[in-house]
């Protein structure tokens, strides 16, 4: 289906120059005689940022894409493995998988497009386990504080989380949420 630039929103796929890419931000700008809409699209094969200044009448071929739950199973090679509820197979390049691999969930979820598994994110929220902090200090309860989780990842957290806490992150923005 093509729509034009003023009716493609934030979130939906499209094919630019033939690779599959997602908008990750959508604005218009408005001048004397003219309206121009800024489009940044994301390459989901390559991870590339792409910004577009276009014409409110260009065409944009948006894709059909579904979202469904799956569950990771294992590593083959240059591909990873997963299954839905089902017990359908689906496989995707490592690339495509592997930030969301550095965190262990229940379920991920996977695009798929036109049947076949494009790319594998985290679900809204994601629990991660604290590695590394300064011990939390009493009485400082509207403060922050630097910390590392298991996998790696560092971030700000509530001053009163300590080692081997469970937190909840939200995976877009990789805020702390709150202790489990």
């Amino acid at each position: 289906m093509q729509l034009t630039s003023l009716e493609i929103r934030k979130g939906f796929l499209v094919d630019y120059q033939g690779r599959m890419c997602t908008v990750i931000d959508w604005s218009i700008m408005r001048n004397d005689r003219r309206q121009y809409v800024f489009v940044t699209l994301r390459d989901l094969l390559s991870g590339r940022v792409i910004e577009l200044k276009e014409h409110g009448d260009t065409k944009f071929e948006v894709l059909d894409k579904d979202n469904i739950e799956l569950t990771h199973s294992y590593n083959d090679g240059l591909e990873e493995v997963f299954y839905d509820k089902d017990g359908a197979e689906y496989r995707c390049p490592a690339a495509a998988a592997k930030d969301a691999l550095l965190w262990e969930c229940e379920h991920y979820v996977g695009l798929l497009v036109n049947g076949a598994l494009v790319t594998v994110s985290l679900p809204q929220t994601i629990i991660g386990t604290i590695a590394d902090c300064p011990p939390p200090m009493k009485g400082a309860n509207a403060s922050w504080k630097d910390a590392t989780l298991s996998n790696g990842v560092k971030l700000k957290v509530s001053n009163l989380v300590n080692v081997g806490d469970k937190v909840k992150i939200n995976s877009d923005t990789m805020e702390f949420r709150e202790r489990v």
